[in-house]
Order: C-alpha cells, then sequence, then structure tokens
C-alpha cells in the first residue's frame, strides 16, 4: 500500500510517500517554515512525487498529523488530507503528534514506555502516555505544569517532547516536537481506516478570539 503523510501541526511542513509492503520511504521533504503551510504544502507534496517518480493517482491512503499544535497548521493539513481522499477516492486517517512523538522515542529507546509532553504555553502542557509497545494509556489531554509535574514523577519511563525539561529537570539533549514525517507514514500505514474521516485535534480553543462587546449600528 502506497500512503502518502502529510504534517503540518507545528513549524515544519513535511510530506512522505510510503510503501508499506516493502516498508521503504519512497520519498520525503521537510522544509522548516513556522507559517504559511497553505501556500507551502503542495509544493511539498510535488517534491516526493518526483523524488519517488510517482503520480498522485498511484497513492491509496492518505495519513494527516491531527494534533495537538498550530490551530491553523492542523486545519491546513486535514483539509488537504480530506481532499486529497475525496479526488482519489482513498481512505484518509489521522495521526496525533504526541502518538508520533511517543513513536518517535521508541525507535531511539525501545521496549520502555513513553510519555509525551508538549509545552503548550500558558502555563498548560499537553499529554499522553503510552506503552511500551505502542498502545495509549491513557487520552491526550491539557494539563497544568503542576499536575503534570505529579504525573511526570510517578512515570516509569521515557518522557518526550518540548516540555521534558520542565518535568524532568536532568533532561539533556534536545528536547522539541518534532519527529520524522517517514512516522506519520508508517502509523498511517497501520491505522484503521474505518475510524472516520480525520479531524483536528483541539486540546484547548485557539488562542484568537473574536472581540466582545461591539455592535453594528443599524443605519
Amino acid at each position: 500500500m502506497i500512503v502518502l503523510a502529510l504534517d503540518t501541526s507545528g513549524v515544519d511542513c513535511a510530506a512522505a510517500l510510503y510503501d508499506s509492503g516493502r516498508d521503504t520511504v519512497l520519498g520525503e521533504a521537510s522544509d522548516l517554515i513556522g507559517k504559511g503551510h497553505a501556500e507551502h504544502l503542495m509544493g511539498i507534496v510535488d517534491r516526493v512525487l518526483k523524488q519517488a517518480d510517482m503520480k498522485l493517482a498511484m497513492v491509496e491512503r492518505i495519513a494527516v498529523t491531527i494534533g495537538p499544535g498550530s490551530f491553523t497548521g492542523i486545519r491546513v493539513g486535514v483539509a488537504a488530507a480530506r481532499g486529497f481522499g475525496l479526488a482519489l477516492n482513498i481512505p484518509t486517517v489521522g495521526i496525533t503528534t504526541l502518538e508520533t512523538m511517543a513513536a518517535a522515542q521508541r525507535e531511539k529507546t525501545p521496549g520502555r514506555p513513553v510519555l509525551a509532553a508538549m509545552d503548550a504555553k500558558r502555563g498548560e502542557i499537553y499529554l499522553q502516555s503510552f506503552s511500551a509497545d505502542g498502545p495509549a494509556l491513557d487520552e491526550p489531554r491539557a494539563v497544568t505544569i503542576e499536575e503534570a509535574k505529579t504525573i511526570a514523577a510517578a512515570f516509569v519511563g521515557e518522557i518526550t517532547g518540548s516540555a521534558a525539561p520542565l518535568l524532568k529537570p536532568d533532561a539533556t539533549g534536545e528536547h522539541a516536537n518534532k519527529f520524522p514525517i517517514s512516522i506519520v507514514a508508517r502509523l498511517g500505514a497501520a491505522a484503521d481506516p474505518g475510524s472516520g474521516k480525520p479531524k483536528p485535534l483541539y486540546l484547548r480553543g485557539p488562542d484568537a478570539k473574536p472581540q466582545a462587546g461591539f455592535a453594528i449600528a443599524r443605519v
């Protein structure tokens, strides 16, 4: 099965083509852009297709990161994935950033449970724990830093993500909400396509909110 994976959930804009039958990444590209995913994503997909010397019509499944992460970026990726799925009449699956981060950590430290922790700012942390062989042990959630510290103190395993230094004082190395886009593709190949169309995973509302207290005067 040929899987096209998309990630616009953070500062990267990334795509990959993966052949699950051969467990081979056929092409991948990732640009650090910060913002502007909507304008950049189709170019990334074109680059990956050229690397693999394939046409979009050969793709058999779409996988996309659904968050948590950038509110706008997630919407861009999910909309693109659903559009591709509709146009090609193929399944689309959503993969969370937390499960992808945990899978990336397991590749480094196999056989260990993983606590994926993203610094959500404003005194909150996005958190979810995973068993040593992959399945989630709880639901993704937003908790206060103090609550996360209590959870982390009782957790036996690895802690990964941008919040790791907040939860583990002796954390060393790079701690960011980053992962190879190829992991999204592999998780997408193994995901259940019958779970419904992917939709954004927002653990809290957007930072930008409409102003209140203003009314349009009648003329």
